[in-house]
């Protein structure tokens, strides 16, 4: 019988342990995503998923979730995805396309997914969705490790 095991780190914890220890941590540092009523759903190495509830605050002027929140929330996922290896990571550029417009009372959930990670250059792909599975939006992201320093 095999028993599939994540391999362990020099800190001693899986990946998957690691992972979660960083998003915990980020996330009670991320004043942002807390004003933005953001939650941290699920984390595991290079991957992520929040979600945000759109409130009536956040609509634009034709009354539609306003697209600056919606990269924040895709951000904040990609952030949380790229840096689950526990390596300081900061975003290089994003690009977002809107499909479909998110209204009040909207539950939007921004899942981030690591594409590639090749020394210091991660490319990250986000899709936010809403309640009924919609895409809302997708985002594709390019990150950069700074070697040698934790996340957290």
């Amino acid at each position: 019988m095999t028993i599939n095991r994540e391999p362990e780190r020099s800190n001693g914890l899986s990946p998957a342990e690691t992972a979660a220890l960083v998003g915990e941590k980020l996330f009670a540092n991320d004043l942002a995503c807390q004003s933005l009523g953001i939650r941290l759903v699920a984390i595991g190495p290079g991957t992520a998923t929040l979600a945000m509830t759109v409130r009536e605050d956040m609509l634009n002027g034709f009354q539609l979730c306003h697209g600056g929140f919606l990269t924040a929330l895709a951000d904040s996922a990609f952030a949380f995805a790229c840096n689950s290896h526990n390596e300081l990571t900061l975003a290089a550029g994003l690009t977002i396309d809107f499909l479909a417009p998110a209204r009040a009372g909207d539950l939007l959930t921004a899942h981030a997914t690591e594409v590639s990670l090749a020394g210091r250059i991660g490319v990250y792909d986000v899709v936010i969705a809403n309640q009924d599975g919609e895409h809302v939006a997708v985002v594709r992201g390019r990150s950069h490790r700074i070697k040698g320093r934790p996340a957290v």
